[in-house]
């Protein structure tokens, strides 16, 4: 067993701990560009952690390094997880009543399908504000900044932003948009379901049976209707909703990586193709930079179709782009799940104080603090 979770372990923190989902841009990218341990592709050891890369960062440019390399991505990504989780629950509340409720626990939990709808609207809401971030990330080149084109991440958005245009921008959108609205909808419904409707269910089935209970469980049911006026109770183990909560968030990672694994494996070739477009755009004369439109218009039929040939060389295009998709989902379940855990605590940390939920089986209640 030590050997084992040893291995486990050492597994898990060759990839950290990240936020909720993957970040959407890589603050640690320029690190690990000008760390040389990196580029000389040596084997893992804990010299390549991001602590250990960023303490490296900081030793040679100064403390510098963190307010105009790091920060910027990282308040990036921040915002764009705010803005994501905001949207969701206010339109889950405008979806489902009870969910607007200021309470600690929503019951009856959102159906599915409400579920899908507010990650649906949430995750189109985000790409929208992502855009800019999506193509910066895409554009972004370590060797450009180390050659001193930009003197900071801060320099680099405003410069590239200002270099590339609403046109560049947006350039690529319909594939962010399609892999965030249906990925996150996806998710949110997978975690709803297990966290809501699974557990209840769950909870129903194995305490809703008097014959089913414990000897302990009934003597206390028949100690408590000993007193008039008073229904008597009983509460489900402490460890029950931790252990849902868990598997929600696994539910839900491993539902939105089989949605966005593919389509990010196309949007990296679009990607490439963009940049391509990019780089020649300059030196097209004005008169014809309408020119330019069209090529990003057909960027999307030919990046399909070096997609079915890439495809067919990986001998199937289903191989193709589900290729590394269960070390992915792996490395990013763990976070997913701690992620979603704090969520629901600090959601319901701020909640208010109302009435337990109380579920009410024959002679006796179910109830749920």
């Amino acid at each position: 067993m030590r050997a084992l979770s040893a291995r486990m372990f050492a597994f898990y923190f060759r990839a950290p701990v990240k936020a909720f989902f993957r970040a959407r841009v890589d603050y640690m990218g320029y690190a690990r560009a000008i760390n040389p341990r990196v580029q000389a592709g040596e084997n893992w050891s804990w010299r390549l952690t991001s602590p250990a890369i960023l303490a490296h960062a900081v030793k040679t440019h100064g403390w510098g390094f963190i307010p105009n390399q790091l920060l910027p991505p990282l308040l990036a990504n921040t915002a764009v997880g705010a803005v994501l989780y905001t949207s969701y629950l206010n339109v889950l509340g405008l979806l489902h009543e009870p969910s607007s409720r200021p309470t600690k626990r929503v019951y009856p939990p959102p159906p599915i399908s409400t579920a899908f709808s507010a990650g649906f609207i949430a995750g189109s809401i985000q790409s929208l504000i992502a855009a800019p971030l999506d193509a910066l990330q895409v554009r972004f080149q370590a060797a450009e900044m180390m050659e001193g084109k930009y003197r900071n991440m801060w320099h680099y958005a405003l410069d590239k932003t200002r270099d590339i245009g609403p046109r560049g921008v947006f350039a690529g959108w319909t594939l962010s948009f399609v892999r965030d609205a249906f990925g996150f909808g996806v998710f949110f419904a997978a975690f709803e379901y297990v966290k809501g409707q699974c557990f209840y269910g769950f909870v129903s089935n194995v305490y809703g049976f008097y014959d089913k209970l414990s000897l302990f469980q009934q003597n206390r049911i028949e100690a408590q209707e000993n007193y008039r006026g008073r229904r008597p109770e009983i509460k489900p183990h402490y460890m029950l909703e931790p252990t849902f909560l868990l598997l929600a968030g696994a539910a839900a990672s491993i539902s939105q990586s089989t949605i966005q694994h593919p389509i990010t494996r196309i949007q990296d070739v679009h990607y490439g193709r963009l940049e391509w477009i990019d780089s020649h755009s300059a030196s097209i004369p004005r008169t014809s930079r309408l020119n330019t439109l069209k090529l990003y218009a057909s960027a999307y039929r030919k990046t399909f179709k070096e997609c079915a040939a890439l495809g067919r060389r990986a001998g199937g295009l289903r191989r193709w782009l589900y290729a590394d998709f269960l070390l992915g989902t792996l490395r990013q379940v763990p976070s997913t799940s701690a992620g979603l855990i704090v969520f629901e605590i600090l959601r319901r940390k701020y909640s208010k104080d109302e009435e337990v939920v109380r579920i009410h089986k024959d002679g006796y209640d179910i109830l749920l603090v």
